[in-house]
């Protein structure tokens, strides 16, 4: 682990981690907008959708193809469904301004439609979340709310033009200056992920393990940033909390399990425990 940059340690967690008021409802805690999944990947978004329940939101309404719903719905029947979601915000068929926060990409096509839904996401004032499908060469220098990106080493090769190789060598660094060019928040998954803010500030997240190279791992992820953008009143926090504790699952699983056999849903599935640790 590079020791120049900051580690998000435990005790970050435990001091930052929201509290649940005893005379709270469902609406203290935001709706959240999951754009995600097809007809022909439905679990993308289960996988999201689940994360983001998990993490701390009132509310959840994904927006996937009408297909995909009778697959989600019992797997996740607290959420509510927006089918056909993306094309009805990309052609600008319905209110996005009741969201607390968005996240969009996960099992989606990087196709004109995702990209108009994009740009209609990015007029709002929410944070919104960039995933996969998502990830695209653009400009966010014009907008002012949080911009957050989860690329593996691939998908950020492919948005800036660094090699692979170049990129491991030097994770941090490149995170940190492709951060601040782009206005935008860098979640560079991986060992060590890195979690780079346009303010300059760069952390090192301690937690995980090869358990979490599994696909899958990455919607979960996603939907963990959702959710806490929702719960947290500091969206940095919510952004490092989310990456710290996805991974602890994932150290939690390997105590008694082999990183071979985790599946993605089960980080979800191990949450509940791990979080109240850092409540106690």
């Amino acid at each position: 682990m590079d020791k120049a940059n900051k580690v998000w340690t435990d005790k970050h967690v435990k001091s930052t981690l929201p509290k649940r008021k005893a005379t709270s409802h469902k609406g203290s805690y935001g709706t959240a907008l999951l754009v995600a999944g097809t007809k022909d990947m439905p679990g993308a978004a289960l996988l999201a959708g689940l994360g983001a329940m998990r993490s701390g939101v009132g509310k959840l309404v994904v927006a996937t193809d009408a297909e995909a719903v009778a697959m989600i719905v019992s797997r996740l029947p607290e959420a509510t469904f927006l089918a056909d979601g993306l094309k009805h915000i990309a052609q600008r068929q319905t209110s996005i301004d009741t969201y607390r926060a968005a996240a969009i990409g996960p099992g989606t096509e990087p196709d004109d439609v995702t990209e108009k839904a994009i740009h209609v996401l990015l007029e709002s004032q929410m944070p919104v979340v960039l995933d996969a499908g998502a990830i695209s060469d653009r400009s966010y220098l014009t907008r002012q709310s949080p911009i957050i990106l989860t690329p593996h080493l691939a998908e950020f090769s492919r948005i800036t033009g660094v090699e692979i190789d170049a990129l491991q060598e030097n994770r941090a660094e490149y995170a940190a200056i492709w951060s601040k060019s782009l206005g935008v928040t860098i979640v560079l998954k991986g060992p060590n992920t890195v979690i780079s803010f346009p303010d300059g500030q760069t952390w090192l997240n301690p937690t995980g393990n090869s358990a979490l190279a599994k696909g899958g791992s990455g919607d979960t992820l996603t939907g963990m940033i959702l959710g806490m953008l929702c719960c947290h009143s500091n969206w940095q926090q919510a952004v490092l909390n989310a990456v710290y504790l996805h991974g602890a699952c994932a150290d939690e699983w390997v105590l008694t399990r082999s990183a071979h056999t985790m599946l993605a849903h089960e980080v979800s599935d191990l949450l509940p425990v791990v979080w109240a640790r850092f409540e106690t």
